[in-house]
């Protein structure tokens, strides 16, 4: 595989893909004028200050200062690196991503291609594992047994095909003696998780005689597995460590699954276990997500925010249940704004999603789900129960415990509801005590807003407006005079000029991507978010205009130091004979 993606691809992904769809789809728009609008997704408001051009293909937030293009958006809001996110616009219009022989020294480029190759070898060693595990389910020795199980846990073999559950035998190397084929492979076996270092250097397979259950990433890609076992015996549940490809606090089992199977996600439903998600899917509630062994971590509780307004967390009602309860809600307070909720479900003792589910079907876990705990009543109940309420002294304690989790919660009415309840009911139930809550529980982390102060002259209007209608580039027919100014800004005036007449079809987002990473990108980008006032219709007017200002303002102060330059006796001939012609013109 060679290096870089080319700029012509990029170019061609940006021209097709709509920014106004693109983060629509994440983040719904309204129209607002000529534009769009939205709270940002990037933090926490609440009056929408999150604003998408669709004739800019850019976007910007007057709060937080995040803007760019389609690219930026899902590097910010998908949290992935340059070319993942290429890698994932290009998948959403099924291209296929092209690379280019890069000008690196011969040591650079093999190093670039083997860290590609790596991996792309990595995902399709995962997958290919992943199949020969569905492959042992139907053909081990103890397939019947297996199958037995299964079907004993209520499984069908679509959902079986659906999740793409395998199985693996109880021998030390079962998958190794398949896949280990050499030295380069066996190492990268053991980097992926897939098998352990032994004694005296041989590796053998860390699953062993369990159910398996492929763990994949939002693309569909295999990272890593979960191993049940059938018998008695622990681990019950076997995971994948940590690996170049696998990190499970950012990973959700199920997730990809679900988005297949729903293509307008409204909700998702947080449970425990593998067999869990499974089998709420089997039954028909197929929006389910595991949390691969850990606490629901933040950057989880990020992507499932990321994918639905709803996220419904569905534990055990015992201690350990209800104590991953609350570090998911901790987790989740500064992620929670207007119009986005979490609740909770406990289930009766003894129970599980997956033994519950089956001994009362989808109709009845559903309505648990309808009648899930608000975050904001779990919230109140913890922290109750750890108080005496009748007492002046308990009030006091309750709203003192309250201030550490207000202050993560951002501004919302849902933090106003609850510091309004703790006034009226735990307080002295005046203006006054919620006044006071209200400073205690502020922010402190809150964003400044963000001012595009930008002093009009007319290099800054001609750039701003070239950005915005590159097309007007033709109306110059040589930069060569233009660029004979000293006015601050010209060179990248210039530059800007000759870059929109060697690409006619140019538009903003796909400027903006050529300065990416730099200091001229960030000016470009300043530029882009500046409210100019300049319309559609009298754009050209006002960029022809601005280009004969230079050309005026260049003209009197040449003309002033030629001038100055005569009644010292320093000019010479040939600075004569330029200033007879300056004052002629302009005459």
């Amino acid at each position: 595989m060679a290096g870089l993606i080319p700029r012509q691809f990029i170019d061609d992904l940006l021209a097709r893909t709509d920014i106004v769809e693109l983060v629509d789809r994440h983040v719904p728009l309204k129209k607002a004028g000529k534009n769009y609008q939205a709270c940002c997704p990037f933090h926490t408001e609440k009056s929408p200050s999150f604003t998408v051009s669709a004739d800019k293909q850019f976007y910007h937030c007057f709060g937080c200062g995040a803007h760019g293009n389609a690219i930026s958006f899902v590097m910010e809001y998908e949290r992935l690196d340059f070319v993942d996110a290429i890698e994932e616009l290009a998948a959403q219009l099924n291209l296929e991503v092209p690379r280019e022989e890069t000008k690196l020294t011969p040591a650079q480029q093999q190093q670039q291609q083997q860290a590609l190759q790596q991996k792309q070898d990595d995902y399709q060693l995962m997958e290919k594992i992943s199949h020969f595990y569905q492959q042992q389910l139907k053909s081990s020795s103890d397939k019947e047994r297996v199958i037995n199980y299964l079907k004993g846990r209520g499984l069908t073999g679509q959902i079986v095909k659906t999740f793409g559950i395998g199985y693996i035998g109880d021998s030390w190397d079962g998958m190794m003696k398949v896949f280990a084929t050499n030295a380069t492979i066996t190492t990268q076996l053991v980097d992926l998780g897939m098998a352990i270092q032994g004694d005296k250097n041989r590796p053998y397979d860390r699953f062993r005689g369990r159910i398996m259950f492929p763990i994949r990433d939002k693309r569909g890609r295999v990272i890593g597995f979960g191993g049940r076992i059938i018998d008695e015996g622990t681990p019950k549940y076997l995971n994948s460590p940590e690996t170049r490809i696998y990190h499970k606090g950012r990973e959700l089992y199920g997730l990809y699954e679900a988005k297949q199977a729903n293509k307008n996600l409204q909700r998702l439903v947080v449970v425990e276990g593998y067999m869990d998600v499974v089998a709420l899917a089997q039954h028909g509630i197929n929006y389910a997500v595991a949390s691969l062994g850990t606490s629901t971590t933040e950057e989880q509780l990020q992507t499932l925010f990321r994918t639905v307004k709803e996220v419904i967390c569905c534990y055990d009602g015992d201690r350990a249940g209800r104590d991953a309860a609350w570090r998911a809600m901790d987790n989740a307070l500064p992620l929670i704004r207007d119009g986005y909720t979490l609740k909770f479900v406990f289930l009766p003792d003894g129970e599980d999603p997956d033994s519950l589910i089956r001994a009362q079907g989808q109709q009845a876990f559903e309505k648990l789900l309808t009648n899930a705990k608000p975050l904001s009543k779990f919230l109140f109940e913890h922290l109750l129960a750890q108080v005496d309420i009748n007492s002046l002294e308990g009030k006091a304690s309750l709203i003192e415990q309250f201030q550490p989790y207000l202050k993560k919660l951002p501004e919302s009415t849902l933090k106003d509801a609850i510091l309004t309840e703790l006034a009226n009911n735990f307080g002295t139930g005046n203006e006054q005590q919620l006044a006071k809550l209200n400073k205690l529980s502020k922010n402190t982390h809150k964003l400044p807003t963000i001012k595009i102060d930008t002093k009009i002259t007319p290099v800054r209007m001609a750039i701003a407006l070239l950005l915005e209608q590159p097309q007007l580039a033709n109306e110059i027919n040589s930069t060569l005079a233009l660029a004979q100014l000293d006015t601050p800004g010209i060179p990248l005036l210039v530059e800007l000029l000759e870059l929109c007449k060697e690409n006619p079809n140019i538009n903003s987002a796909q400027i903006l991507e050529h300065y990416r990473d730099s200091k001229k990108g960030r000016q470009l980008a300043k530029l882009l978010c500046w409210q100019h006032y300049v319309s559609k219709d009298t754009a050209k007017e006002v960029f022809l205009d601005s280009i004969e200002k230079l050309f005026a303002d260049f003209i009197k102060k040449r003309t002033e130091v030629l001038l100055q330059k005569g009644r010292t006796g320093q000019i010479t001939l040939a600075e004569k004979q330029e200033l007879q012609t300056l004052l002629n013109n302009a005459n």
